[in-house]
Order: structure tokens, then sequence, then C-alpha cells
């Protein structure tokens, strides 16, 4: 029988969330960090709560994201607002299929893809499972990782605004598609930080007990 691993939690320590220090779990008590000052804590505190509160707020953002223009260009012969699959569908029947796709993936299928396996991840902690912790433990890993790219349109909006004001031949502008897809990005990497991942294996620590 392989022996149960034991974690700092197991021997009565809190790990500093900012420099990592190990300390004493004293009761009752407001501790600091006795290296970097910070607030220890056993687990992150409402992290399910702030997690579930930041991914609704994401998804209802999702929507107005897809839908609405994330881009309005003017010039003296015409004016055009196009969301982010407008753009795709441009990009991808004017022949640059490698950044339509990559637009596409980076715009819609990654941010989608970061809800739904935060959601996964929330869900099942909340419950308490012991469903597949290692690759969930992965998964969070690899939502991170990603979460780092994923304001990808923004700066293709961005540089193509500075180009065209550069040559003066039309105006780019950002519209609040734009503005709601940047707050999804954002909303998704704050939900991310707050989820602890170390809820993930308190279940099979308990079930010991």
């Amino acid at each position: 029988m392989t022996p149960r691993a034991v974690s700092a939690a197991d021997e009565g320590l809190l790990n500093c969330h900012s420099c990592g220090l190990l300390s004493k779990n004293v009761p009752n008590a407001h501790d600091r960090c006795p290296r970097c000052g910070a607030h220890l804590h056993l687990r992150k505190p409402d992290s399910l709560a702030r997690t579930w509160a930041l991914l609704i707020a994401a998804f209802l953002l999702y929507i107005p994201a897809n839908i609405l223009p994330v881009m309005h260009t003017a010039s003296i012969i015409y004016e055009e607002d196009d969301t982010i699959m407008s753009g795709v569908v441009y990009l991808w029947t004017s022949g640059s299929w490698p950044l339509a796709i990559l637009v596409f993936c980076a715009s819609v299928t990654v941010p989608l893809a970061k809800l739904i396996a935060l959601s996964v991840l929330a869900w099942t902690a909340q419950h308490k499972s012991t469903w597949r912790q290692q690759e969930r433990t992965r998964l969070y890993r690899l939502v991170e990782f990603v979460g780092r790219w994923s304001m990808l349109d923004i700066f293709v909006v961005t540089l193509m605004v500075g180009l065209v004001h550069f040559q003066s031949l039309a105006t780019i502008s950002a519209g609040p598609g734009a503005v709601a897809f940047a707050a999804v990005v954002v909303l998704t990497m704050f939900a991310a930080m707050s989820f602890d991942p170390r809820l993930i294996w308190d279940p099979e620590q308990k079930q010991d007990d």
C-alpha cells in the first residue's frame, strides 16, 4: 500500500502565498509571514465564492464580446463595424487562413475553454470530488499558462489602430466588443488566481482521516 503524502496542513504549517515560507499555524491568530509580512491562510479565503462570482461575470460578458463590434473602421469612402467572427471570416476568405485560425482559437475557442475548465474545477472542488485529481491539477496549470496569451485579439486591434493612424488613410477605433472581450480575459485570469488548487486534494486527506 502506497503511504499517503503528508501536506503542510497535516503538520500544522501555513504556506505563505507570496514568498513560499512555511510557518507554524497558530489558532485564532492573525498571523503574518515573518519573512515578507503577507497574511497567512491555510487556504485562500473565500476561494470558491470569488471564483464563481468572477466566472459568472465572465460568462455574461462573453456574449457581448462576440456579438458586438470589436473594431470600427472609417475612411473617406466607407465605414464598417467588425465583430470577432466577421474578422475571422474576412481573414479566411482573403486567403489569410493561418491568421484566421489563430484569431479564432485565441478569441473564441480558448476563452470559452478556459471558462468551462475553471467551472469544472470549481464545481468538483465545491462537491469535494476525488475524480481524476492529477488531471484536474494539470488542467489548472494549463489554464494558468494559456491565460497570458488570451489578449491576442486586443493586441491585433491595437496594432491596426496604430498602423492606420500612422498612414492617415483611415481611422480605426476599438468597439464595445473589444472592451467586453478584454473584461472577459481579465475576469478569467482573476478567477484562475482566486481558485486554490489545493482544494482539489483536500477531499483525499479527509477520507484518509
